[in-house]
């Protein structure tokens, strides 16, 4: 049952990680740092001092960048590649009850899948905003992912399996709304 509960921690923090890259790794340092979660032994570094000054500078950096037009863009390029590492690592970093093959084998898969899926959709997602806005819309875009990224790092870590049954939720209606849409249709 531990081992579960791990999992869908890092399963929910790893999608977190899609939305924004350091909102999921600050909350995590705060968690660890609080008690509230135990960190896999080599992990204890993100509990660290340094770490939750570095997770707050780079949260405030990115969370802001997000609301730079042209800017946003960059981010995104940056972050697919950097959301899945931060995925595998945030995973991996409360699976300490298991043999390190199966940890990383989780963590891979399942933290670094998981973190490439709400990427994706997150990036579809300002695409459209920018082709129907013309970009002015991607404010209101960059505020809902700080704000899911945030509220889903803090489920994820207190309540997990909520967490995980928000994740199901927003890609059916994340996958529902960016991929499955229907052309609109003239009126004549």
């Amino acid at each position: 049952m531990e081992n579960l509960l791990s999992i869908l921690v890092g399963v929910g923090l790893a999608a977190a990680c899609g939305f924004r890259v350091f909102v999921p790794l600050l909350v995590l340092s705060l968690a660890a740092r609080s008690g509230e979660m135990t960190l896999a032994h080599g992990f204890g570094w993100i509990g660290s001092q340094p770490a939750l000054i570095a997770f707050t500078a780079a949260t405030l950096i990115e969370i802001a960048g997000y609301y730079i037009p042209w800017v946003d863009h960059l981010l995104d390029t940056v972050a697919t590649p950097t959301a899945v590492v931060a995925g595998v690592l945030v995973t991996a970093s409360g699976l300490g009850h298991m043999s390190p093959f199966l940890q990383w084998s989780v963590a891979l898969l399942a933290g670094g899948g998981t973190a490439a899926i709400f990427q994706g959709l997150t990036a579809a997602a300002r695409g459209i905003s920018t082709f129907t806005t013309g970009g002015l819309g991607n404010p209101v875009v960059s505020t809902v992912e700080a704000g899911g990224a945030a509220l889903l790092s803090v489920l994820a870590v207190t309540v997990p399996v909520l967490a995980v049954l928000s994740l199901f939720l927003l890609l059916y209606f994340g996958v529902k709304r960016l991929l499955l849409r229907r052309p609109a249709t003239r009126a004549t």
